[in-house]
């Protein structure tokens, strides 16, 4: 799940190199928060959030599928 955020992030944003990942696990469910640099922040939230949305929309639908619950936070 980790590889698959990072390469829909990764192709989002110009500084590719400086996309991380932080696996938090509670009760339960598994939260992943992305840390982009500050001028890509944008470009992986979207207008009105719709990139975000989309983001968390793929990670939920492929962690149904092994029946897990995932969460998706951007940070800058």
């Amino acid at each position: 799940m980790k590889d698959l955020i990072e390469i829909l992030v990764k192709a989002l944003v110009s500084e590719q190199d400086r996309v991380e990942i932080t696996e938090v696990a509670h009760d339960g469910a598994v939260t992943y928060q992305v840390h982009v640099d500050e001028s890509d922040l944008g470009k992986v939230i979207g207008k009105d959030g719709k990139i975000a949305n989309a983001l968390r929309t793929v990670a939920k639908a492929a962690a149904m599928k092994e029946g897990n619950k995932v969460f998706i936070d951007i940070v800058s």
